[in-house]
Protein backbone atom coordinates (compact mmCIF):
# COMPACT_ATOMS: atom_id res chain seq x y z
CA UNK A 1 0.00 0.00 0.00
CA UNK A 2 1.80 3.61 -1.39
CA UNK A 3 1.40 6.31 1.11
CA UNK A 4 2.41 9.58 -0.77
CA UNK A 5 2.24 13.05 1.18
CA UNK A 6 0.30 14.34 -1.06
CA UNK A 7 -2.60 14.34 1.42
CA UNK A 8 -5.05 14.11 -1.68
CA UNK A 9 -8.11 12.55 0.25
CA UNK A 10 -11.63 11.22 -1.04
CA UNK A 11 -14.08 12.04 1.97
CA UNK A 12 -17.40 10.11 1.77
CA UNK A 13 -20.55 11.24 4.31
CA UNK A 14 -23.70 9.23 4.10
CA UNK A 15 -24.29 9.61 8.09
CA UNK A 16 -28.37 10.99 7.85
CA UNK A 17 -30.29 12.13 4.56
CA UNK A 18 -27.01 13.61 2.38
CA UNK A 19 -25.19 11.64 0.23
CA UNK A 20 -21.87 13.06 0.16
CA UNK A 21 -18.28 13.02 -1.53
CA UNK A 22 -15.48 15.53 -1.69
CA UNK A 23 -12.02 15.55 -2.48
CA UNK A 24 -9.36 17.71 -0.44
CA UNK A 25 -5.96 18.22 -0.30
CA UNK A 26 -4.02 18.78 2.58
CA UNK A 27 -6.94 18.76 4.93
CA UNK A 28 -7.36 22.58 3.36
CA UNK A 29 -7.44 22.63 -0.14
CA UNK A 30 -11.37 21.81 -1.40
CA UNK A 31 -10.75 20.42 -5.01
CA UNK A 32 -14.49 18.97 -5.04
CA UNK A 33 -17.79 19.02 -2.43
CA UNK A 34 -20.52 17.67 -3.90
CA UNK A 35 -23.89 17.08 -1.98
CA UNK A 36 -26.97 15.34 -3.31
CA UNK A 37 -30.03 16.25 -0.92
CA UNK A 38 -32.71 14.08 0.49
CA UNK A 39 -35.20 17.19 1.48
CA UNK A 40 -37.69 16.43 -0.86
CA UNK A 41 -37.93 13.08 -0.41
CA UNK A 42 -38.68 13.28 3.36
CA UNK A 43 -40.56 16.86 3.21
CA UNK A 44 -43.84 14.79 2.89
CA UNK A 45 -43.11 13.20 6.15
CA UNK A 46 -41.88 16.22 8.38
CA UNK A 47 -38.62 14.60 8.77
CA UNK A 48 -35.87 12.15 7.94
CA UNK A 49 -37.26 8.33 7.20
CA UNK A 50 -34.45 5.85 7.68
CA UNK A 51 -35.41 3.46 5.36
CA UNK A 52 -36.03 5.96 2.90
CA UNK A 53 -32.60 7.26 3.24
CA UNK A 54 -30.76 4.30 2.93
CA UNK A 55 -32.47 3.91 -0.02
CA UNK A 56 -31.44 6.95 -1.60
CA UNK A 57 -28.09 6.79 -0.36
CA UNK A 58 -27.93 3.46 -2.52
CA UNK A 59 -29.26 5.12 -5.84
CA UNK A 60 -26.88 7.77 -5.09
CA UNK A 61 -23.60 6.97 -3.87
CA UNK A 62 -21.97 6.08 -7.01
CA UNK A 63 -22.29 8.90 -9.16
CA UNK A 64 -22.10 11.50 -6.30
CA UNK A 65 -18.50 9.78 -5.70
CA UNK A 66 -17.77 9.95 -9.55
CA UNK A 67 -18.95 13.27 -10.13
CA UNK A 68 -16.50 14.24 -6.80
CA UNK A 69 -13.37 13.03 -8.42
CA UNK A 70 -14.28 14.56 -11.99
CA UNK A 71 -14.95 18.10 -10.67
CA UNK A 72 -11.41 17.53 -8.95
CA UNK A 73 -10.05 16.57 -12.10
CA UNK A 74 -9.02 13.20 -9.95
CA UNK A 75 -8.89 9.35 -10.69
CA UNK A 76 -9.50 6.98 -8.35
CA UNK A 77 -6.17 5.93 -8.70
CA UNK A 78 -4.62 8.98 -8.23
CA UNK A 79 -6.45 9.80 -5.05
CA UNK A 80 -4.04 9.04 -1.70
CA UNK A 81 -7.07 7.71 0.34
CA UNK A 82 -10.64 6.91 0.77
CA UNK A 83 -12.41 8.67 4.46
CA UNK A 84 -16.08 7.58 5.44
CA UNK A 85 -18.08 8.77 8.24
CA UNK A 86 -18.42 5.72 10.68
CA UNK A 87 -21.07 7.33 12.81
CA UNK A 88 -22.66 8.56 14.72
CA UNK A 89 -26.17 8.68 12.38
CA UNK A 90 -28.36 6.20 11.32
CA UNK A 91 -27.20 2.99 11.01
CA UNK A 92 -28.74 1.62 7.22
CA UNK A 93 -27.65 4.76 5.85
CA UNK A 94 -24.18 4.77 7.25
CA UNK A 95 -24.07 1.34 6.55
CA UNK A 96 -24.28 2.04 2.98
CA UNK A 97 -21.64 5.19 2.95
CA UNK A 98 -19.42 2.11 4.69
CA UNK A 99 -19.50 -0.74 2.50
CA UNK A 100 -18.72 1.73 -0.27
CA UNK A 101 -15.61 3.37 0.64
CA UNK A 102 -14.30 -0.54 1.83
CA UNK A 103 -14.54 -1.95 -1.73
CA UNK A 104 -13.44 1.16 -2.97
CA UNK A 105 -10.33 1.17 -0.65
CA UNK A 106 -10.06 -2.16 -1.04
CA UNK A 107 -10.10 -2.81 -4.79
CA UNK A 108 -7.79 0.36 -5.02
CA UNK A 109 -5.49 -0.78 -2.66
CA UNK A 110 -5.48 2.46 -0.75
CA UNK A 111 -5.97 3.15 2.93
CA UNK A 112 -9.14 3.55 4.55
CA UNK A 113 -9.71 5.98 7.09
CA UNK A 114 -12.81 6.39 9.56
CA UNK A 115 -14.02 9.40 10.63
CA UNK A 116 -16.21 10.69 13.61
CA UNK A 117 -19.31 12.80 11.78
CA UNK A 118 -19.11 15.25 14.76
CA UNK A 119 -15.03 15.76 14.41
CA UNK A 120 -15.60 16.23 10.93
CA UNK A 121 -17.85 19.09 11.82
CA UNK A 122 -15.49 20.78 14.27
CA UNK A 123 -12.84 20.53 10.87
CA UNK A 124 -15.48 22.13 8.83
CA UNK A 125 -14.25 25.09 10.79
CA UNK A 126 -10.88 24.14 11.08
CA UNK A 127 -10.49 23.68 7.38
CA UNK A 128 -11.40 27.11 6.28
CA UNK A 129 -9.19 28.69 8.74
CA UNK A 130 -6.66 27.36 6.89
CA UNK A 131 -7.76 28.42 4.00
CA UNK A 132 -7.78 32.20 5.19
CA UNK A 133 -4.11 31.79 6.60
CA UNK A 134 -5.27 31.36 9.91
CA UNK A 135 -2.81 28.09 11.17
CA UNK A 136 -2.80 29.36 15.32
CA UNK A 137 -5.77 28.97 17.46
CA UNK A 138 -5.35 30.11 21.53
CA UNK A 139 -6.30 27.44 24.09
CA UNK A 140 -7.83 26.03 25.40
CA UNK A 141 -10.40 25.60 22.78
CA UNK A 142 -14.53 24.88 23.31
CA UNK A 143 -16.52 23.59 20.26
CA UNK A 144 -20.16 23.40 20.36
CA UNK A 145 -21.62 21.16 17.95
CA UNK A 146 -25.54 21.62 17.13
CA UNK A 147 -27.48 20.30 14.52
CA UNK A 148 -30.73 18.33 13.73
CA UNK A 149 -29.15 15.29 15.56
CA UNK A 150 -26.61 16.84 17.98
CA UNK A 151 -26.12 19.27 20.83
CA UNK A 152 -22.60 18.46 22.36
CA UNK A 153 -20.13 20.54 24.17
CA UNK A 154 -16.29 19.48 23.87
CA UNK A 155 -12.83 20.81 25.40
CA UNK A 156 -10.57 20.30 22.57
CA UNK A 157 -6.74 19.80 22.74
CA UNK A 158 -4.20 19.55 20.07
CA UNK A 159 -1.46 17.33 20.10
CA UNK A 160 1.04 17.98 16.95
CA UNK A 161 -1.44 17.07 14.03
CA UNK A 162 -3.66 14.95 16.61
CA UNK A 163 -7.07 16.37 18.20
CA UNK A 164 -8.65 14.64 21.43
CA UNK A 165 -12.07 15.82 22.58
CA UNK A 166 -13.24 15.56 26.31
CA UNK A 167 -17.34 16.05 26.07
CA UNK A 168 -18.28 18.96 28.75
CA UNK A 169 -22.44 19.11 27.63
CA UNK A 170 -24.88 17.29 25.32
CA UNK A 171 -28.75 17.51 25.22
CA UNK A 172 -30.50 15.03 27.46
CA UNK A 173 -33.21 14.90 25.24
CA UNK A 174 -34.09 16.75 22.08
CA UNK A 175 -31.27 18.37 19.96
CA UNK A 176 -31.82 21.78 19.11
CA UNK A 177 -31.90 21.67 15.07
CA UNK A 178 -34.63 18.57 15.89
CA UNK A 179 -36.66 20.53 18.15
CA UNK A 180 -36.72 23.48 15.73
CA UNK A 181 -37.83 20.57 13.24
CA UNK A 182 -40.56 19.42 15.31
CA UNK A 183 -42.03 22.67 16.30
CA UNK A 184 -42.32 23.76 12.62
CA UNK A 185 -43.49 20.56 11.83
CA UNK A 186 -46.41 20.91 14.40
CA UNK A 187 -47.15 24.65 13.24
CA UNK A 188 -47.84 23.25 9.70
CA UNK A 189 -44.44 25.16 8.01
CA UNK A 190 -42.73 21.74 6.78
CA UNK A 191 -39.36 20.25 6.63
CA UNK A 192 -36.37 21.36 7.43
CA UNK A 193 -38.04 23.31 9.86
CA UNK A 194 -34.89 25.13 10.96
CA UNK A 195 -34.44 27.76 7.88
CA UNK A 196 -37.93 28.22 7.95
CA UNK A 197 -37.91 29.35 11.64
CA UNK A 198 -34.66 31.26 10.97
CA UNK A 199 -36.56 33.50 8.50
CA UNK A 200 -39.50 33.85 9.90
CA UNK A 201 -38.80 34.85 13.18
CA UNK A 202 -37.37 38.32 11.96
CA UNK A 203 -41.66 38.92 11.14
CA UNK A 204 -42.31 38.38 14.84
CA UNK A 205 -41.75 39.29 18.49
CA UNK A 206 -39.35 37.22 20.22
CA UNK A 207 -40.53 38.14 23.28
CA UNK A 208 -44.09 38.05 22.73
CA UNK A 209 -44.29 34.61 24.39
CA UNK A 210 -41.90 33.74 27.44
CA UNK A 211 -41.11 30.41 27.11
CA UNK A 212 -38.76 28.93 30.13
CA UNK A 213 -35.18 27.54 29.92
CA UNK A 214 -34.93 24.48 31.30
CA UNK A 215 -32.98 24.00 34.56
CA UNK A 216 -31.07 20.80 34.55
CA UNK A 217 -29.73 20.42 38.16
CA UNK A 218 -29.69 16.60 38.81
CA UNK A 219 -27.03 14.35 37.18
CA UNK A 220 -27.61 12.78 33.69
CA UNK A 221 -29.01 9.28 34.64
CA UNK A 222 -27.43 8.01 30.95
CA UNK A 223 -24.02 8.64 32.67
CA UNK A 224 -22.15 5.78 33.61
CA UNK A 225 -20.51 5.98 37.37
CA UNK A 226 -16.89 5.81 36.11
CA UNK A 227 -17.60 8.12 33.77
CA UNK A 228 -14.04 10.29 34.07
CA UNK A 229 -15.82 13.33 32.00
CA UNK A 230 -19.22 13.14 34.69
CA UNK A 231 -16.85 13.27 37.62
CA UNK A 232 -13.94 15.11 36.49
CA UNK A 233 -15.40 18.37 34.66
CA UNK A 234 -17.91 20.73 35.26
CA UNK A 235 -20.89 19.70 33.25
CA UNK A 236 -23.30 22.43 30.92
CA UNK A 237 -25.95 19.96 29.72
CA UNK A 238 -29.23 20.90 27.56
CA UNK A 239 -32.88 19.94 27.14
CA UNK A 240 -35.31 20.99 24.30
CA UNK A 241 -37.88 18.79 24.62
CA UNK A 242 -39.85 20.73 27.35
CA UNK A 243 -39.69 24.24 25.09
CA UNK A 244 -40.90 22.09 21.80
CA UNK A 245 -43.77 20.91 24.42
CA UNK A 246 -44.28 24.63 25.69
CA UNK A 247 -45.52 25.74 21.84
CA UNK A 248 -47.65 22.13 21.88
CA UNK A 249 -49.34 23.83 24.65
CA UNK A 250 -49.69 26.96 23.72
CA UNK A 251 -51.03 25.60 19.92
CA UNK A 252 -53.52 23.45 22.58
CA UNK A 253 -54.73 26.15 24.80
CA UNK A 254 -54.61 29.62 21.71
CA UNK A 255 -56.97 26.92 19.56
CA UNK A 256 -54.30 26.79 16.72
CA UNK A 257 -54.86 23.54 15.64
CA UNK A 258 -57.83 24.32 12.74
CA UNK A 259 -55.47 27.52 11.34
CA UNK A 260 -52.43 25.17 11.62
CA UNK A 261 -53.89 22.75 9.11
CA UNK A 262 -55.63 25.38 6.72
CA UNK A 263 -52.11 26.45 6.33
CA UNK A 264 -50.62 22.96 5.72
CA UNK A 265 -53.33 22.43 2.95
CA UNK A 266 -52.37 25.70 1.70
CA UNK A 267 -48.74 25.16 2.03
CA UNK A 268 -48.53 21.85 0.70
CA UNK A 269 -50.92 23.17 -2.94
CA UNK A 270 -47.65 25.11 -3.90
CA UNK A 271 -44.99 23.52 -5.57
CA UNK A 272 -41.81 25.71 -4.24
CA UNK A 273 -43.24 28.09 -2.04
CA UNK A 274 -40.78 30.83 -0.93
CA UNK A 275 -40.62 32.68 2.14
CA UNK A 276 -43.04 35.58 1.22
CA UNK A 277 -45.67 32.66 1.03
CA UNK A 278 -44.89 31.08 4.60
CA UNK A 279 -44.97 34.58 6.07
CA UNK A 280 -48.22 35.13 3.79
CA UNK A 281 -49.70 31.92 5.43
CA UNK A 282 -48.98 32.67 9.11
CA UNK A 283 -50.78 35.57 11.40
CA UNK A 284 -48.99 37.52 13.50
CA UNK A 285 -49.36 34.96 16.33
CA UNK A 286 -47.97 32.54 14.53
CA UNK A 287 -44.85 34.63 13.59
CA UNK A 288 -44.58 35.80 17.27
CA UNK A 289 -44.92 32.08 18.48
CA UNK A 290 -41.86 31.49 16.37
CA UNK A 291 -39.82 34.22 17.33
CA UNK A 292 -40.06 33.43 20.84
CA UNK A 293 -39.49 29.82 20.20
CA UNK A 294 -36.28 30.74 18.54
CA UNK A 295 -34.77 32.85 20.81
CA UNK A 296 -35.72 30.92 23.70
CA UNK A 297 -33.55 28.23 21.92
CA UNK A 298 -30.72 30.30 20.88
CA UNK A 299 -30.61 32.06 24.43
CA UNK A 300 -29.86 28.71 26.16
CA UNK A 301 -27.19 27.83 23.69
CA UNK A 302 -25.63 30.98 24.18
CA UNK A 303 -25.53 31.07 27.54
CA UNK A 304 -24.53 27.86 28.76
CA UNK A 305 -21.97 28.08 26.20
CA UNK A 306 -20.33 31.21 27.27
CA UNK A 307 -20.56 29.96 31.12
CA UNK A 308 -19.16 26.74 29.96
CA UNK A 309 -16.06 29.31 28.19
CA UNK A 310 -15.22 31.00 31.67
CA UNK A 311 -15.88 28.14 33.44
CA UNK A 312 -12.71 26.50 31.39
CA UNK A 313 -11.12 29.88 31.07
CA UNK A 314 -11.25 29.00 26.76
CA UNK A 315 -10.09 31.63 24.13
CA UNK A 316 -11.52 29.93 21.64
CA UNK A 317 -15.08 29.12 20.51
CA UNK A 318 -15.81 26.85 17.45
CA UNK A 319 -19.74 26.96 16.51
CA UNK A 320 -20.39 24.03 13.74
CA UNK A 321 -23.18 22.00 12.38
CA UNK A 322 -25.97 22.78 10.82
CA UNK A 323 -27.73 25.23 13.14
CA UNK A 324 -24.36 27.60 13.36
CA UNK A 325 -26.44 28.98 10.14
CA UNK A 326 -29.00 30.23 12.38
CA UNK A 327 -28.71 34.18 11.84
CA UNK A 328 -29.70 34.84 15.35
CA UNK A 329 -27.37 32.56 16.83
CA UNK A 330 -24.52 33.76 14.80
CA UNK A 331 -25.35 37.40 15.65
CA UNK A 332 -25.52 36.27 19.61
CA UNK A 333 -22.04 34.78 19.70
CA UNK A 334 -20.69 37.14 17.94
CA UNK A 335 -22.04 40.08 20.20
CA UNK A 336 -22.32 38.23 23.58
CA UNK A 337 -18.92 36.18 22.91
CA UNK A 338 -16.98 39.11 21.80
CA UNK A 339 -17.82 41.29 25.35
CA UNK A 340 -16.13 37.94 26.91
CA UNK A 341 -12.78 38.35 24.61
CA UNK A 342 -13.54 34.91 22.96
CA UNK A 343 -12.49 34.35 19.92
CA UNK A 344 -15.18 32.79 17.90
CA UNK A 345 -14.99 30.61 14.33
CA UNK A 346 -17.88 29.57 12.39
CA UNK A 347 -17.84 27.69 9.05
CA UNK A 348 -19.39 29.02 6.28
CA UNK A 349 -23.27 27.99 5.75
CA UNK A 350 -22.32 25.60 3.13
CA UNK A 351 -20.03 23.66 5.22
CA UNK A 352 -22.56 23.73 7.97
CA UNK A 353 -24.74 21.00 7.01
CA UNK A 354 -23.91 18.15 6.40
CA UNK A 355 -21.10 17.67 3.75
CA UNK A 356 -17.76 15.21 3.23
CA UNK A 357 -15.46 18.26 2.74
CA UNK A 358 -15.26 18.33 6.24
CA UNK A 359 -14.70 14.21 6.51
CA UNK A 360 -11.52 14.43 4.12
CA UNK A 361 -10.75 17.45 6.08
CA UNK A 362 -10.64 15.35 9.54
CA UNK A 363 -8.77 12.56 8.36
CA UNK A 364 -6.21 14.01 7.22
CA UNK A 365 -4.46 14.06 10.56
CA UNK A 366 -5.14 10.36 10.86
CA UNK A 367 -3.37 9.90 7.13
CA UNK A 368 -0.48 11.56 8.75
CA UNK A 369 0.09 9.51 11.24
CA UNK A 370 -1.19 6.23 9.20
CA UNK A 371 -4.20 5.81 11.79
CA UNK A 372 -6.16 3.61 9.48
CA UNK A 373 -9.05 1.69 9.27
CA UNK A 374 -9.22 -2.24 9.44
CA UNK A 375 -11.80 -3.53 7.56
CA UNK A 376 -13.67 -5.23 9.78
CA UNK A 377 -15.40 -1.94 11.32
CA UNK A 378 -18.75 -1.34 11.10
CA UNK A 379 -21.14 1.55 11.31
CA UNK A 380 -21.63 3.03 15.03
CA UNK A 381 -25.33 5.10 15.16
CA UNK A 382 -23.78 6.45 18.97
CA UNK A 383 -20.42 6.20 18.25
CA UNK A 384 -18.77 9.05 20.95
CA UNK A 385 -16.10 11.64 20.05
CA UNK A 386 -12.87 11.41 21.81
Amino acid sequence: MAITNDGTILGIESSCDETAAAVVRRGEQVLSNIVFSQIAIHQPYGGVVPELASREHLRAIVPVVRKALADAGQSYQSIDAVAVTRGPGLAGALLVGISYAKALAFALDKPLIAVNHLEGHIHAVLLEERQKGNRVLNFPVIALVVSGGHTHLYLAEQNGESWSYQNIGRTRDDAAGEAFDKVAKLLGLGYPGGPLIDKLSVFGDPTAERFSSPRLKHRDRNESVGDKNSDELPRFDFSYSGVKTAVLRYVETHDLAAAIDVRRKHLTQISKPTIEDYRAACDQETLDLVASFQHTIVDDLVTKTLIAARSYEAATLLVTGGVAANNELRRRFETDGHKEGLQIYFPSRSLATDNAAMIAAAAYPKFLKQEFAAMDFSAEAGLALR
